[in-house]
């Protein structure tokens, strides 16, 4: 992991096409301001893990149960 010391309205550039600038720093707090391509996901980490978890658990979902629910009769 690379660590880095920045001041607040400074900025980190990642490649060429994302920026993290550091917006406002408070007490026990960092706000960052994140450039990047509209298709590039950007998650914060624990929503990131929580969408992991559910597609886990979405693809264990009985299909035979699903279609049932649906309405949706096997061919």
């Amino acid at each position: 992991m690379l660590v880095l010391t920045r001041k607040a309205n400074q900025t980190i550039n990642i490649g060429d096409n994302i920026k993290i600038k550091i917006v406002e720093i408070g007490n026990g707090f960092v706000k960052l301001g994140i450039e990047a391509p509209r298709e590039l996901p950007i998650y914060r980490e624990e929503l990131y893990e929580k969408l992991k978890q559910l597609n886990v658990e979405s693809a264990k979902l009985d299909m035979d149960k699903l279609k049932d629910f649906l309405g949706i009769k096997n061919t």
